[in-house]
């Protein structure tokens, strides 16, 4: 990626108020035409958003889009939306034990609400303040039950089973850092009263330790920042077994996603643990060694992201995808989601550029230039993301940011061009994070409150 010292937040301003704009259009045009009888939307095909029967995990995203669509705009027809739905929809992922995504689907609805009340943007009374409180107190604990213990800690395993450790589950732990923070607890087998900060640090310690690598010769494909999809245990003994990958290549180059999910988990948690006393978790490790392990790891992914990508940011969907020596000097040239070899994933653009912008922040205190570094590249992905050929400014379109990719090995994604990569389509969970990425720059430009997950929580 190039940064260019020329384009600055400010510089956003215009591009903003199009994107919320375009973003009210794409919520209303899902409104009025999706059913989600049929399941929760995942992603379009052509123009038009589908389900697919794989896990529920985007629900969430659907009508935190709209909660967020008010937040940025004060319109409060999205609020109604997006709270109206909440109530009447969102209950059977409170109780989901079959998915490790409780922190995308109950934190984007039940904990923005929240945020609302607690930062006074909008009134509620005391019976929704409690209700969005016990919910957000239920989605923690029952996403903590999905454990298996390690020789050195333990993990949410994801849908694939207990011997499995997904890079992205890093930011479904806010839902058990928010569980603790309202005081909450899983209490388990002979009334057994089990940590929910503790188990959300020892899982994202596993993940900065296993599925992120710093080039310390672990195997052949051990390159600083890079990160794996998925990490293999054995349930026997709690051993370490092998990286894998359900969406990248192999388990032995990078799905570009998967490093975005963990820069955006490493930059929210930095922020922060401050605001957590470090006694709740001491007897797994002490702050200043927690801080030290996920600094390591934010610099280490952000910097390989950064060396990794075309010159805009937006990066194609696995750093080690076959056909990408096809396209000549491609990290040297602007990122082409029209290309015949490979596909772009800009959802992975829309989810890493927030994560810069918040490791950045968090870092000005300690490394000014590598601060200022990260939150140069957020603000440049955001600019391109916020314009052609990625915002979707076709009326009948009901994606919001265009050109990202599901599955690619699966082969779920649709072509327009059976001669060229997938392309023009949008997802929820792209079109989610590009708008929470829009909300995070706008307050840091208006000088209004920090947007952050934990803001739900009373201080």
């Amino acid at each position: 990626m190039k940064l260019d010292s020329n384009i600055s937040i400010n510089s956003l301003e215009q591009p903003l108020k199009r994107f919320w704009e375009l973003s009210g259009q794409k919520i209303n045009l899902i409104e009025s035409s999706f059913d989600t009888a049929k399941g929760a939307p995942v992603f379009t095909e052509k123009g038009k958003y589908v389900t697919r029967g794989w896990t529920e995990w985007t629900q969430g995203f659907q009508y935190g889009a709209a909660i967020l669509q008010f937040d940025g705009t004060g319109d409060e027809q999205f609020l109604k939306i997006g709270r109206d739905n909440t109530l009447n929809k969102m209950a059977p992922h409170l109780t989901h034990t079959g998915v490790h995504d409780h922190g995308f689907n109950n934190v984007s609805t039940y904990g923005n609400l929240l945020r609302l009340i607690e930062e006074g943007k909008i009134e509620g009374a005391d019976w929704e303040k409690n209700f969005y409180q016990l919910a957000l107190k239920v989605s923690g604990a029952v996403q903590a039950m999905r454990w298996t213990n390690t020789i050195d800690g333990g993990f949410i395993y994801s849908f694939n089973g207990p011997h499995s450790l997904f890079v992205d589950t890093i930011r479904s732990c806010r839902t058990l850092v928010v569980s603790h923070g309202l005081g909450h607890v899983l209490q388990g087998e002979n009334d057994k009263r089990i940590s929910l900060i503790q188990r959300a640090i020892q899982h994202i310690l596993s993940t900065v330790r296993y599925s992120i690598f710093y080039g310390n010769g672990r195997d052949t494909y051990d390159i600083s920042g890079r990160t794996a999809h998925e990490i293999i245990f054995n349930t026997n003994d709690g051993n370490y077994r092998c990286p894998n990958s359900q969406q990248g290549y192999t388990g032995f180059s990078t799905w570009t996603r998967g490093l975005a999910w963990a820069i955006c988990g490493l930059g929210e948690t930095l922020e922060i643990l401050d605001k957590i006393d470090e006694s709740d978790f001491a007897t797994v490790i002490s702050k200043d060694e927690l801080v030290a392990e996920l600094t390591k790891a934010a610099i280490a992914t952000t910097d390989f992201y950064l060396e990794n990508t075309p010159t805009d940011g937006i990066p194609y969907w696995d750093t080690g995808a076959p056909n990408l020596h096809k396209m000549g000097d491609y990290l040297n040239e602007k990122s082409d989601p029209y290309n015949a070899y490979e596909p772009i994933d800009s959802s992975a653009a829309c989810i890493a550029a927030q994560g810069f912008i918040r490791i950045g922040n968090w870092l000005k205190s300690s490394d000014q230039a590598r601060a200022e570094k990260y939150i140069q590249a957020g603000v440049q992905i955001a600019k391109n993301l916020f314009n052609e050929p990625y915002l979707s400014t076709d009326p009948e379109h009901q994606g919001l940011i265009l050109h990202s990719i599901y599955h690619q090995p699966n082969g779920w994604d649709y072509r327009p061009d059976p001669n060229k990569a997938p392309y023009g389509e949008s997802c929820m969970w792209g079109d989610y994070h590009a708008r929470e990425l829009a909300l995070l720059l706008q307050r840091m430009q208006k000088g209004e409150t920090y947007y952050s997950f934990y803001n739900c929580v009373s201080q």
